[in-house]
């Protein structure tokens, strides 16, 4: 009996390993980082220059995300409220207001985290 307690640990304890590294791994991702705004976004908002929002191909609308400029080490938290970008080796758009807050007036490597990913949300507001 105790070997059978003893697997049902171990293999938990495996299960439980494998998980946080996927649901870690799925959270930070690096690439490049574009700028965009004044186009109707995928949600039906618009990419208004001074606010704080971005397109990602994947993650859900209204999510928030940290991106951080490799280089120059600032960072700044956005909205996810669109899709794209759709040039191989980028992961993010920015809005303006986005790229000067982490010192970029073009391209710029970046890290993204995951801070709050709140589900499917058409409209980009959080979900009550």
């Amino acid at each position: 009996m105790k070997v059978r307690g003893t697997f049902v640990f171990v293999t938990s304890l495996f299960i439980s390993a494998i998980t946080f590294l996927y649901s870690t791994s799925a959270k930070a991702q690096s690439g490049i980082a574009s700028i965009y705004s004044n186009e109707k976004t995928a949600n039906g908002e618009y990419a208004h220059a001074g606010r704080l929002t971005a397109a990602h191909r994947t993650l859900p609308f209204g999510t928030r995300v940290l991106v951080t400029n490799v280089s120059s080490g600032r960072s700044v938290v956005v909205r996810i409220n669109d899709r794209g970008p759709y040039i191989a080796g980028r992961i993010i758009d920015l809005t303006p207001a986005g790229a000067r807050a982490i010192g970029s007036n073009g391209l710029a490597r970046v890290t993204l985290t995951v801070l709050q990913s709140i589900g499917d949300n058409r409209s980009g507001r959080p979900n009550s």
